[in-house]
Formats: structure tokens, sequence, C-alpha cells
């Protein structure tokens, strides 16, 4: 016991715990990748469960942990190399997504990034694997980043990807860190594909979503809310006009991106696309709803008992309920994830080569790996 008191004390980084976050005897925010590697080779040696905490908007995905350790990235916020020419950004895994895509704008770009993030950082979206609504235009996360930087549960560094795409060789460790919610390192630092935004920027509401889909030329996303739907056009003004009146509505400057879901319980419900019309009409009687057209997922609100029924089917689709908030007592009784892949043997194995003693946010993943 006196050595891991020792240990941690030894710390670089130490802070005052981080508000919302679960007790710890110990929080540190390294302010370096260096630091990076001292906390996890000390944590591994001495078998400290290490919590990776990011802007803390998606603790809700996964089994829950009681950390002995927990590991801000609240100190990588720098933004390291910004090539707006080669539409690339390579900046550390603390940068707040909201700060990034300001910056980013100022110079007519963005990374594509959640419309809505509050506090969520570029490592915990990339940690989470989630996407904005605009991914049925621009692709998921996974596909625009470009390289990665991370720390393993051991200290070791790995970096995977390239800045420039025709350097890139070996394994696809970029793909595989995205999801993989910190179970093989803490992600430090990551490349970013970029686009112009563009010049004009339009929403239009409309009564028939899937009609809209079909009629609008690569519109940046087609969302539908509790029955309400927009469609949200980019371009020239010319095409955005376009756009719209080939949709048949009236269109209002701007991108009215909607908010997150009221209620304290809240699931992601995934399904492949062509199932996607079906999954609303699943839910659309018992719960509030997000669902982004042409993507096939439905975020929902609203009951927090039997939802055996729902998971069951969705599962029967190919598909997946998964808790992405609630509280603990909900954790406690029923399964974030669903039922375990078939691939639960190969993602251990993949986890221990990443994290020999398992100290990273064990539990969190399907399966409780």
């Amino acid at each position: 016991m006196t050595s891991v008191r020792s240990a941690l004390d030894g710390l670089p980084g130490q802070v005052a715990p981080i508000a919302g976050a679960p007790e710890a005897d110990a929080t540190v925010a390294p302010a370096s990748i260096e630091d990076v590697e001292t906390i996890l080779d000390t944590a591994s040696e001495h078998h400290l469960r290490t919590l990776v905490w990011g802007g803390g908007t998606h603790q809700g995905y996964g089994g829950r942990l009681d950390p002995v350790v927990v590991l801000s990235t609240a100190g990588l916020d720098r933004i390291v190399d910004f090539q707006p020419e080669d539409l690339t950004v390579t900046v550390e895994a603390g940068v707040r997504v909201a700060d990034l895509e300001k910056h980013l704008a100022e110079h007519g770009l963005t990374a594509a990034l959640p419309e809505k993030p509050g506090e969520a950082t570029v490592g915990g979206v990339v940690a989470a694997g989630i996407s904005g609504w605009r991914r049925a235009r621009y692709g998921p996360t996974r596909e625009r980043l470009l390289e990665v930087i991370l720390v393993t549960g051991d200290g070791r560094r790995v970096r995977g990807g390239g800045r420039v795409v025709k350097n890139v060789t070996g394994f696809d460790i970029p793909r595989l860190a995205t999801g993989s919610f910190g179970s093989l390192g803490v992600i430090a630092q990551v490349c970013l594909k970029l686009w112009p935004l563009p010049s004009a920027q339009g929403t239009v509401t409309v009564a028939d979503g899937d009609r809209a889909l079909a009629a609008a030329y690569r519109p940046q996303a087609v969302v539908e809310c509790d029955g309400s739907t927009k469609v949200f056009l980019g371009g020239t003004p010319e095409e955005v006009e376009g756009q719209a009146a080939a949709i048949g509505s009236p269109v209002t400057e701007g991108w009215d991106w909607p908010g997150e879901l009221d209620g304290d319980v809240r699931w992601s419900l995934r399904v492949p696309p062509s199932k996607l019309r079906t999954a609303i009409n699943e839910v659309r009687a018992d719960y509030a709803y997000q669902a982004a057209l042409g993507v096939g997922e439905v975020v929902i609100s609203g009951p927090d008992g039997d939802v055996d029924a729902l998971r069951k089917w969705a599962e029967s689709v190919g598909g997946a309920l998964v808790l992405i908030a609630g509280p603990p007592e909900l954790y406690a009784r029923i399964d974030p994830w669903g039922t375990p892949p078939a691939a639960l043997s190969l993602q251990k194995r993949i986890v221990q080569r990443f994290d020999p003693v398992r100290i990273l946010n064990p539990g969190r993943l399907p399966g409780g790996i």
C-alpha cells in the first residue's frame, strides 16, 4: 500500500478532482505526451485502474468504472499544426471541438465534427466514435482521421496513419482507435482531414424527409425530430436556392441544428440504413427521437423500464440498442451494449496487446472487456 501511495503521489500533473467524474485516489492532467507515458507506465506497474476523461460528455457509453486514477486530457489543449492549403489540422486530444471549429471557420474550413458538441473534446469524440449530423455527406469520424498518436496502457507511444495519405503504411491504427473508448490507450494527438465551408447555408423544413432526401443533391444532412424534418443545404447561393426549389419548400438562411434530447435516460438505436424508417416507427409512439436519415441511427429519450423487446428487434435486423445516458441503477440492471459481439474473443486479444494489465477503462467495452 505504501508503494502504491508513493506511486500516486509521484504522478505528474496532479489536479483537483473534476466535477462530474467518479471519485478517485488521484486526478491528473498531463501537460505533454511524455507525461501521459509516465502516468500510464506507473499505473500499469501498480495495476491502478485508470479512467480517461475528456469533456465528460460521452461518459454514459459502456460499463461503469470505479477508478483509482482519473486522467484528464485538459492539459493537452494545443493546435499542433494547421495546414489550410492541405486541408489538414493536427491537434492534441484535449482541444475542445467548439474551439477547434471556431478557429477553422475563421479560415472558411470545418472538420465536420459534431455540430452541438458542448464541452466535448476532439480526443473524446474520436475515442467514442461520435460523428455529427453531416456524416451522410462527409463520412463518419473514423473516415476523416488521418493520423493518431496514442499511449498504450503500459506507457508505449504508438503512431499510426500519416498526415499525407500516400505516406500511410502499416496497420490502420486510426480506425482501430476510433470508438475504442480508451481501451487501447490514451489518444494524445490526432490529424484530421478538413473541408471548405460552403459559402451559403440553408435549412428547409419538410413534411416527408425520405422524399426530400431523394430530391436534394448531396445535402449536408436530413434530420427528423419527433415527426418534423429539416434538410440542411450548403453550396453557392444559387445551389442552395436550386436544391430548395427541387425539394419544393422555402429555405431559411443558416443551419438550425437540433440540440441534445431532453431527459435523463437516452439510447442510441442503431440499424442498417434500409431499416431506419422501420426503426422510427418502432419508437415514435413512446419516445422523443432524433434520426439522421440516410445513416441508420435514431437517438431516443424516454422510458427506462422494459426495453427488451426493442433491443431484441434491433439485434434481429443486425443493429443494436445502446444506453448512452441514465442513472447508475439503470446501468446496474441493464447491459448498456446489449448482446456481446461475435468477435468478442478477437477484441479481447487486441486489447491485451495494447493494455496488457488492463488498467484503461476496464469493463467499459461490450462483453465487459
